[in-house]
């Protein structure tokens, strides 16, 4: 009889590879779970060693309680803890690991030493683990505490040992793993060595932002609001960037639950909802720690625990709104009134329906200093001399004050996209009007002013020419995080290239001592942070021609194109020009448009005289 089954259980060997694959992701996997045991432990001092980006060596050491024999022997064990108990303790997690995966995981997929001794022992332990198999039990003298080597990670796994990137890519995010947690606790004293060389030497007994300036340096300190609010059981303490300090993705927000490293879906909410509305959805720089009753949250939602669950969703949201605002000084954004129930008796219905007088207000009075006269005032504004209305083209010139009609373009340039045009004013003290031959035209300055800059620092790169720079007064150091610090600097000659004088300054800082001609005064750690996101994200969609290139203007041109405002009519005219003169004037490098063009026929065909 023919064999009809088809389910069998898997051997262990190949079980403990699988769930090391959800575990161990990459090195920084590694040493982000042995540095949550050793905290676990009670270390005061841990010690981090990794050697080739981590492929050849990671070693943890710390100098918490340590293990006896045979807690050594147990903890490679799948599924062995001292974290929990029974099922009740999961509701209750105050430790960072508590599913008895990480040793076990780390040690069936690489060569794997653990060194320990129980404190107060004076013999300690010693364990050689090759792919999952034990090979060696001994004792040896040791001091107390835990030691764990990591040696030739997935040498049994070729398959994912393939997919680790280069060394520097995976160097950065250990380097990231372990801010993470020296963020988390600055009383805990830790060392990161790379290579035979200190990364991080941070001491122990720190403050919050004694550690944020060991970390990040005083700048990125200086930029930033304390955080402190405790209400409904959720404490949000940390510290809160000016919303001048942002990012174009959420790199920088370092969000602590219960000091693990996690969020939530409601919190980015939270954020978004407490600081202003921030231009082209940037995200802010924050480090915050949200605080709560261990059985008020769920860490066991996600396989890394990188996500978490709240009960009261809700308390935690108000919280952080009511936070950040009170750190950043803005009044949170009012939540509907709850109704209101008269205790008179209702008015009579029909004069309800009857709405009241609203109060005549004057018409704000504007500044004929900045402001264009009112669109249809054919005398200006009240109050300022009188002003003829400006001419059509070769009819002769306006008043004193009111624009000039000019013809576009000029000579040579073919892509402008009209042939004349008059400045009519400024909307909302925002966005420029513009009289076409065909219609008229809503300009965004903004928009504009990127697509002239994006062009003029792309023309000498296409044609094979220098970039002009232009030398800053005083040098600036700026500070990155590991990752964009890592991408920057395999990008250095290109942005020398294109005018940017950067150069490396030890660790994660650099060095900007000039900066392509025409972009001003720009911030100079937020323009390198995003020129090191654009290049990231440009390389993913992009693979031939000067998408580099591209992304380093795109991101230079965003940051210096500034904030929009009331603009001088000099000004207006000038960008007009410059615009009409570019290659592509319809929209700017990430193709939002420029300008909204409404002819002259839609115009009739909704007052109905088409």
């Amino acid at each position: 009889m023919a064999d009809t089954r088809h389910i069998r259980l898997l051997p262990i060997h190949v079980a403990n590879k699988i769930a090391a694959g959800e575990v161990v992701e990459r090195p920084a996997s590694v040493v982000k779970e042995l540095m949550e045991n050793a905290l676990d432990a009670g270390a005061t001092r841990i010690e981090v060693t990794v050697t080739a980006g981590g492929r050849r060596l990671m070693a943890v050491a710390d100098d918490g309680t340590g293990m006896g024999r045979d807690d050594a022997l147990m903890s490679i064990e799948p599924q062995a803890t001292s974290k929990i108990r029974d099922v009740d303790d999961i509701e209750r997690i105050h430790t960072y690991g508590f599913r008895g995966e990480a040793l076990p995981s780390i040690a069936a997929v690489s060569r794997f030493t653990l060194q320990t001794c129980l404190r107060g022992e004076g013999v300690g332990t010693e364990l050689t683990v090759a792919g999952g198999r034990l090979q060696d039990v001994r004792d040896l003298g040791f001091p107390a505490g835990t030691t764990v080597e990591v040696r030739d990670l997935f040498f049994n796994v070729p398959a994912r040992r393939k997919f680790l990137r280069a060394f520097q890519t995976e160097q950065a995010h250990i380097r990231t793993a372990f801010l993470l947690q020296a963020l988390a606790h600055p009383e805990t004293g830790m060392r990161l060595k790379a290579d035979g060389r200190d990364l991080h030497l941070l001491p122990p007994g720190a403050t919050l932002p004694e550690r944020i300036n060991d970390l990040f340096g005083p700048d990125l300190l200086a930029a930033m609001r304390p955080v402190e609010h405790t209400g409904r059981g959720v404490r949000v303490s940390g510290f809160a960037g000016l919303p001048t300090l942002t990012r174009a993705d959420r790199s920088e927000q370092y969000l602590f639950v219960n000091r693990r490293a996690a969020s939530a879906a409601v919190i980015p909410y939270a954020l978004r909802e407490a600081y202003p509305p921030l231009e082209n959805e940037r995200k802010p720089i924050v480090i915050l720690f949200i605080d709560v009753a261990p059985e008020a949250v769920d860490v066991n939602v996600h396989p890394t625990k990188r996500e978490v669950r709240f009960r009261e969703a809700a308390d935690v949201r108000d919280a952080i709104i009511a936070a950040v605002s009170a750190a950043l000084g803005t009044p949170p954004r009012p939540a509907a009134a709850p109704p209101r129930f008269p205790s008179a008796p209702p008015p009579d219905p029909l004069a309800a329906a009857v709405p009241p007088p609203v109060p005549a207000q004057p018409p704000p009075r504007p500044d004929p200093n900045r402001d264009f006269p009112a669109f249809g005032t054919p005398h200006g504004y009240p109050g300022t001399a009188p002003a003829e209305v400006p001419a059509a083209p070769g009819t002769g010139a306006g008043a004193d004050g009111a624009p000039e009609p000019f013809a576009l373009p000029p000579e040579g340039t073919p892509n402008a996209p009209w042939e004349w045009c008059r400045v009519l004013g400024q909307v909302a003290g925002r966005y420029v009007l513009l009289e076409t031959n065909g219609g008229y035209v809503v300009l965004d300055p903004r928009a504009a002013r990127e697509r002239i800059l994006f062009e003029r620092l792309m023309a000498p790169v296409r044609e094979g020419h220098p970039v002009e720079c232009q030398r800053l007064l005083m040098p600036e150091t700026v500070q990155l995080p590991p990752e964009d610090a890592d991408r920057l600097r395999r990008h250095l000659d290109l942005l020398r290239s294109m005018g940017f004088e950067v150069d490396g300054f030890g660790d994660n800082r650099f060095i900007v001592e000039a900066l392509p001609a025409g972009l001003g005064t720009v911030d100079c750690r937020g323009l390198l942070a995003d020129l090191s996101h654009d290049i990231q994200t440009a390389g993913a969609r992009r693979g031939a021609g000067k998408w580099r290139e591209e992304a380093v203007a795109e991101a230079a041109c965003r940051r210096a194109a500034g904030a929009a405002g009331p603009l001088k009519p000099a000004e207006i005219d000038t960008l007009v020009r410059d615009l009409a003169a570019t290659r592509m004037p319809y929209t700017c490098p990430r193709g939002r448009p420029t300008m909204i063009f409404t002819p002259l026929r839609e115009l009739a065909r909704k007052f109905g005289r088409d």
